[in-house]
Formats: structure tokens, sequence, C-alpha cells
């Protein structure tokens, strides 16, 4: 890689991560309560995946047990995730969102769009960033796991 690819790369980084605050900052807006970076990131998974296990969750999150048990913990005490015993294995716990956090998506979902409306509005425009922002999280997360 030379110094000019170097350079856009770590631009398009800082660039994602500075827009990522922005957009942080503009969620406590519906919760007044503190959300760590595992806790959102846990959140975000179990939103996406209902059902999933408690191992899955973490490898996906890519957090080490006691970091994810500490907000998985923190966030059924929230009454954001709930666990229920896995009907086919008693030894199996699946996670669930629970009401709460759906309402707390739902404005999420409000508040993002809203911020978001009139400064990307062209379709295609919006379809191509969430094809590359996606792109972005999957190769990153590859990368990340092949490294340990």
């Amino acid at each position: 890689m030379d110094e000019a690819q170097k350079s856009r790369l770590f631009e398009l980084a800082d660039l994602i991560a500075a827009v990522g605050r922005q957009i942080q900052a503009t969620k406590e807006g519906v919760t007044k309560e503190a959300w760590s970076a595992s806790d959102i990131a846990v959140m975000r998974y179990v939103d996406r995946n209902p059902g999933t296990s408690a191992r899955a969750a973490a490898d996906a999150t890519q957090q080490t047990s006691s970091n994810f048990s500490r907000s998985l913990r923190g966030l059924e005490e929230k009454g954001r995730i709930r666990r229920e015993t896995d009907p086919e294995d008693a030894r199996r716990v699946r996670l669930y969102p629970t009401a709460r956090a759906h309402e707390n998506l739902r404005r999420l979902n409000d508040i993002w769009s809203d911020l978001l409306d009139g400064i990307v509005s062209d379709e295609d425009e919006i379809d191509a960033m969430i094809a590359l922002l996606r792109r972005l999280e999957t190769g990153i997360a590859d990368k990340t796991r092949a490294r340990r």
C-alpha cells in the first residue's frame, strides 16, 4: 500500500468514527441510562438475532466472556434483554430483546432518520452507502477474528 492510499484509508476511518460519534450523541435523547460500547454491541446483535445464544452473541461482538457477561447482566437489569431456556436443550439459554428495547429502537429509528433526512436523500446513494458500510463492518470483523 502506498502512502497516498494509506492516507485516504485513514481519512475514511477517521470520518466514519467522527460521524459515528455524532450519531451516538443523539442517542442520549432516547434514554438517560449510560450505555457502554459493549452494551451497544450486544444490544445491536440481539436485536438483529433474537433467540441467539450467549456464546454466539459474545463471538459476534468479539468480546471476552467477562466483558460480555457484564454487559448482558447490565442489559437484563435495565430491562433490555431477557433470557429464556432453550426448549430443545434446557442447558442452553436464548437471548431476546424486550418490549422496552423495541420501544427504544423505535425511538432511535425516528431520531436517526430525522437526523439524516435532507442530508442524504437519493435512494441509490443511500443503498450504496449501506452496502459499503455493511461490507466494511463484515470485513473489519473478519480481519479482527483472523488476528486472534
